[in-house]
């Protein structure tokens, strides 16, 4: 296909996306045993998996993401057309990650827990689908998987958490990480992919530009609500905390 830097065909495409579904869904059952859980985490042995699996595909992607732009930085020039086999390679990869992820929530957990999460995956799963099976705007799905990097200091935290690690040096510098780059690598990001759809949008087929503009628009307002969660959580609440121990 004219324009396109050593694309793959739809066959070996599908076979690595059913590859990377069910090499996720092996390494989530086999956690335990690389990774046992803590005794505070022995209750809900599913969640520790889980977080674990998803800081593995974090760690993977949002590197992935930036070693792609830094081999290729033709890629960042054409957001549409331009890019390698291991750009296409790494966006079917998590494409399989997140049906994996979206089935394994589905089976183990109630509705009104996950539902934020799974509406979150179904978004990006009909993203990264078009991407991946039109061969595509894999360069913004490369854009898109620079979020996993403040990713990996979500899940961080999730696990110190579970650890009963909240009052350590590890989690407040975690929190800080977690903080910065959610401004730099999520906020700025899909900021910055907005307006990239918005300036070209004679450039983007009308559907294609309806799927992204309605996927901006509901990422954009719930990672500004999980902002504020966060913030509150992790430096209000526990600036209001030590304030009050600083009282007694």
């Amino acid at each position: 296909m004219p324009g396109l830097e050593g694309a793959m065909g739809l066959g070996p495409a599908l076979l690595l996306l059913g590859g990377s579904f069910a090499a996720f869904r092996l390494l989530n059952r086999g956690l335990e045993r690389l990774v046992p859980p803590p005794r505070s985490a022995l209750r809900n042995r599913w969640k520790w998996r889980n977080i674990c699996t998803s800081l593995a595909h974090s760690l993977l992607s949002g590197a992935g993401a930036l070693l792609g732009f830094c081999l290729h930085p033709q890629m960042a020039e054409d957001l549409i057309r331009t890019h390698s086999a291991a750009a296409h390679s790494l966006a079917s990869v998590s494409l399989g990650y997140f049906l994996q992820d979206f089935v394994d929530m589905l089976c183990n957990q109630k509705l009104q827990q996950s539902w934020e999460l799974l509406f979150h995956h179904s978004v990006v799963i009909i993203c990264f689908s078009i991407a991946v099976l039109a061969h595509r705007y894999i360069g913004f799905t490369l854009v898109a998987l620079l979020v996993e990097i403040n990713s990996i200091f979500l899940h961080l935290r999730q696990i110190l958490l579970m650890a009963n690690l909240r009052h350590t040096t590890y989690y407040r510098l975690n929190s800080i990480l977690n903080l910065g780059t959610y401004v730099v690598f999520r906020i700025i990001t899909l900021a910055w992919m907005t307006r990239w759809l918005v300036l070209n949008r004679e450039n983007v087929p009308l559907a294609t530009y309806t799927v992204g503009i309605v996927g901006m628009a509901i990422m954009t307002p719930m990672n500004i609500i999980l902002f504020y969660r966060l913030l509150r959580s992790d430096f209000l609440k526990f600036s209001r905390e030590a304030w009050q121990e600083k009282e007694k």
